[in-house]
């Protein structure tokens, strides 16, 4: 029950921030897994959002980059 109820209050508040701008937040993903430092002198807030579509859904075993990026474009499309 703890677990069902934090995971409705995960999609009700991460939802809407991922929905404003999901191109944005595909971009950072990419670039918080391909890249050794890419938030550069710039604002870390919406990289914080964007790992936390990692942490809800994350890439599976085997699963490349470019096929974990399709999955999670295809999620955004679903929820958004």
């Amino acid at each position: 029950m703890v677990f069902a109820g934090a995971e409705r209050h995960a999609q009700q508040s991460t939802v809407p921030r991922f929905c404003a701008d999901p191109r944005g937040v595909l971009e950072r993903v990419k670039l918080i897994l391909t890249k050794t430092q890419p938030i550069g002198e710039g604002s870390k807030r919406p990289f914080i959002i964007s790992a936390k579509l990692i942490f809800l859904i994350p890439q599976q075993d085997g699963e490349t980059i470019d096929d974990y990026m399709g999955r999670l474009q295809r999620h955004l499309d679903k929820i958004c």
